[in-house]
């Protein structure tokens, strides 16, 4: 069974779409219980059933609740998509330490509260799956070599600088989990949709959520010879 957060609409909706359509049993986390329930009756009119569950990533009891009920009604999680996000646009020269700590919350701080709390849920699993959803913004290479992915490079130093932060994540908890016979069989990855149509974007995004989403259900079902610790794209490889 697959846990995707922030999967009330967007990519996280569509990620949910795929791996249910695959036929995993998917939850479909969201901060707004509400959302999360229309999200799911959307998705239920289509014929692909999800569960809405409340899950806000920056609250550690709300996290812990989840784990329980999960660990509760299924016993294991076999998939976790750490896919809610959040965005600021502004100017490298005003952002605020107050702006970055509000994207630093959600795409870092956040992604550790998930892994570390759902951990022992997914050591359980045979074949345990771990997918941190970044951006092509967070390549230092990329961007050091002028790169201007979307056109408004200079909007976005909190997030650009949080996502790549989130890339060492994936790179550090591979290498922890490599050292530890009881997490060996954990895969983790980066996986970055690229500019895609959704609310963070405005809706200038040239791909759709569906070819968004691709790379990410694709790093969710990899087989025991897929790769772990790496930052992909649906064409493969992202340079760090």
């Amino acid at each position: 069974m697959a846990l995707v957060t922030g999967a009330n609409k967007g990519l996280g909706k569509e990620t949910a779409r795929q791996l249910a359509g695959r036929g995993a049993t998917v939850v479909l986390g969201s901060r707004d219980l509400a959302r999360g329930k229309a999200a799911a009756d959307e998705l239920a009119a289509e014929g692909i059933n999800v569960i809405p569950i409340r899950l806000d990533v920056v609250d550690a009891d709300s996290v812990r609740e989840a784990a329980d009920w999960l660990d509760a009604t299924y016993g294991q999680l076999d998939v976790l998509v750490n896919n809610a996000g959040a965005h600021i646009d502004q100017v490298a020269e005003r952002t605020t330490a107050v702006e970055m700590r509000q994207n630093y919350e959600v795409n870092v701080f956040g992604v550790v509260t998930m892994i570390h709390t759902m951990l022992p849920l997914l050591a359980k699993s045979p074949a345990p799956r771990i997918v941190n959803v970044t951006s092509t913004t967070a390549s230092l290479s990329l961007t050091s070599s002028g790169t201007d992915f979307g056109g408004d490079a200079h909007l976005r130093l909190a997030y650009s600088s949080s996502k790549a932060a989130l890339n060492m994540l994936t790179i550090q908890y591979a290498k922890a989990f490599g050292n530890s016979d009881a997490l060996a069989h954990v895969k983790i990855n980066s996986a970055t949709p690229g500019y895609t149509a959704t609310d963070m974007t405005k809706h200038r995004g040239t791909r759709s959520v569906a070819e968004g989403a691709r790379v990410i259900v694709h790093l969710a079902t990899l087989g025991d010879d897929g790769p772990t610790g790496g930052f992909f794209n649906d064409a493969g490889p992202v340079p760090w």
